[in-house]
């Protein structure tokens, strides 16, 4: 199958090179990584990747035809071996960055107090900078980009990012969003664009109605949906709805018009007395772990990402009443596993289980699932549970954290390494070349491991420090 053109979501991602050269020799045993260089903080977008080191270094690699990783120049990072890491993103300031969101050519920090910085792309003032300039070049960076006006006070505790558009769970519990909008993704009951004009944000920019007395506590976004963890466990989702990605039992965009939101807006039936602990958010599906450690997920199964085949085939779910709550089935996990945190690409989603190990499921054309070969797996039933392998991730170790990009899946590991397989066109990977791993037998284990030795990093910064300066591009404010 041909992947869709645009894929958001939310992960959290990696940082890698490969343990042998590329004539395959053994490399030499490395020392172990300082604690400033060892990823704290992982963040995977469509053909990018980002970690941010407990030094406080914020490093980003993969594709850049948008300036989004943030060196102050559209070169891709990570398709050769001279070419693993640029310089860290240049912020402008002292506070350090404690998150990363990555959307379709951007990429958002959230830092230590509070703020929110995005740069990359613009066309839809997805970066929250009253303007549609995009942000590619070293004097883009640094002070000149602007902070996101949150409103008066008003300071950010998680943000994520979908295609085109961005949201932030403020210190309040509120939600507020800003970008592309053409299926009300943003929460304010229109399909108007927000953050590509002067007078957009702050005090101007409603936040997302959640209903009487609600806040969120979690947030997720899919290519043009949003959803959120209300302080009650309870999960709502708002904007695109064309395979029942918002888990309403019926189709229709939920956000694109005026009192569609709020007590108006149904909450996801997830079973008799259920709740929500964590949410991941692919191009048209919804994931989430419920209290019992049990994962459901609705919308588009076509390549089996919803992980619930039955006889009848991949049937999405979500479309139609009945075929939530009791009726949703739970992904089989295998006997006697649980999860504790998701990660959702375009058409693949991925379970950390209780005991540290990775399942995937769903679409795997780049290896994404880890699994040594290019078969889907959940589109047909018996696939999963025992009968689907984990990925292998290195002899006697666990993962801690996951992350997806669109085809690619990484792993922050119990070691402080990371380990990435899938599509790697455009160095996402960060292993030095554009070969995708995962999709042939042998590719994952022990063979490679990441090397965050940041010797790249000076030897391209005193390259790009030559640049010229470039004209800043602002096109029109886009719908």
């Amino acid at each position: 199958m041909s992947p869709p053109r645009l894929v958001a979501l939310l992960a959290l991602l990696l940082t890698w090179a490969p343990a042998a050269s590329a004539a395959g020799k053994a490399s030499r045993p490395r020392a172990p990584l300082p604690s400033s260089k060892r990823p704290a903080r992982l963040a995977a977008g469509h053909s990018q990747s980002c970690a941010i080191f407990m030094g406080g270094d914020l490093l980003c690699w993969g594709e850049n035809s948008h300036g989004q990783l943030g060196t102050g120049d559209t070169r891709y990072r990570g398709q050769t071996p001279d070419t693993l890491l640029g310089p860290p993103v240049e912020l402008g300031t002292e506070r350090r960055p404690i998150q990363v969101a990555v959307g379709a050519g951007y990429t958002c920090a959230l830092l230590e107090h509070g703020a929110v910085k995005c740069w990359g792309v613009n066309t839809s003032g997805q970066l929250g900078t009253g303007d549609t300039c995009g942000r590619a070049h070293a004097e883009d960076l640094g002070t000149e980009i602007p902070g996101v006006d949150l409103g008066s006070g008003r300071t950010a505790r998680f943000i994520v990012a979908g295609s085109q558009h961005t949201c932030a769970l403020l210190d309040t519990g509120a939600v507020k969003c800003w970008g592309g909008n053409p299926s009300g993704q943003l929460g304010l009951g229109d399909m108007r664009a927000r953050g590509g004009t002067p007078g957009d944000l702050g005090e101007h920019l409603p936040s997302v109605s959640l209903g009487t007395g609600r806040t969120a506590v979690l947030l997720a976004a899919g290519h043009e949906h949003t959803c959120a963890v209300l302080d009650t466990g309870a999960v709502k989702c708002w904007g695109a709805n064309d395979y029942g990605q918002l888990g309403l039992g019926a189709l229709g965009n939920r956000g694109d018009e005026p009192g569609e939101l709020g007590d108006a807006l149904p909450a996801v039936d997830l079973g008799k007395g259920r709740t929500a602990v964590a949410l991941a958010a692919g191009n048209r599906h919804t994931c989430a772990v419920l209290d019992t450690g049990a994962v459901k997920c609705w919308g588009d199964h076509r390549s089996g990402q919803l992980g619930a085949a039955t006889v009848e085939g991949t049937r999405d779910r979500g479309r139609r009443p009945g075929e939530l709550g009791e009726h949703m089935p739970a992904v089989a996990l295998g006997k006697g596993r649980t999860a504790v945190a998701l990660a959702a690409g375009t058409w693949h989603t991925c379970a950390l289980l209780d005991r540290g190990t990775v399942k995937c499921w769903g679409q795997n054309g780049y290896g994404q699932l880890g699994l040594g070969d290019k078969d889907t797996r959940g589109d047909e039933p018996g696939e999963l549970g025992d009968a689907l392998p984990e990925v292998d991730l290195g002899r006697k170790r666990t993962a801690v954290a996951l992350a997806a990009g669109a085809w690619h899946t990484c792993a922050l590991l119990d070691n402080a390494t990371v380990k990435c397989w899938g599509a790697n066109g455009s160095g996402q990977l960060g292993v030095g070349d554009t070969k995708a791993r995962g999709d042939q037998p042998g590719e994952l284990g022990d063979k490679e491991r990441v090397d965050l030795s940041q010797k790249w990093v000076r030897e391209v910064q005193a390259v790009e420090d030559q640049a010229p300066p470039r004209k800043r591009d602002c096109p029109p404010p886009g719908p």
